[in-house]
């Protein structure tokens, strides 16, 4: 009798940590979730993409070109301009 109690408590302890770690892991999910904007290329005003420049511009003359994204690289559905 006094072996179920033991399991019990043990069972119970970890269901315990276990939803803690959940909900730390939830609440922690959406900082790292952090939509960015990120530089995806150039182009001349001519609307075409300079050689060895991309994805970062590196002259006056020219339109930087970026997109939000997640941290997977992905651009989310209706979050790019």
């Amino acid at each position: 009798m006094n072996t179920h109690k033991v399991t019990f408590t043990a069972l119970a302890a970890m269901a315990a940590a276990l939803s803690v770690a959940m909900i730390v892991s939830s609440v922690a999910a959406p900082v790292q979730a952090k939509i960015q904007e990120v530089d995806v290329s150039c182009t001349n005003p001519g609307g075409q993409q300079p050689g060895g420049q991309q994805p970062s511009c590196q002259n006056e003359a020219l339109t930087q070109e970026s997109e939000n994204q997640n941290p997977s690289g992905a651009a989310p559905p209706g979050q790019n301009k």
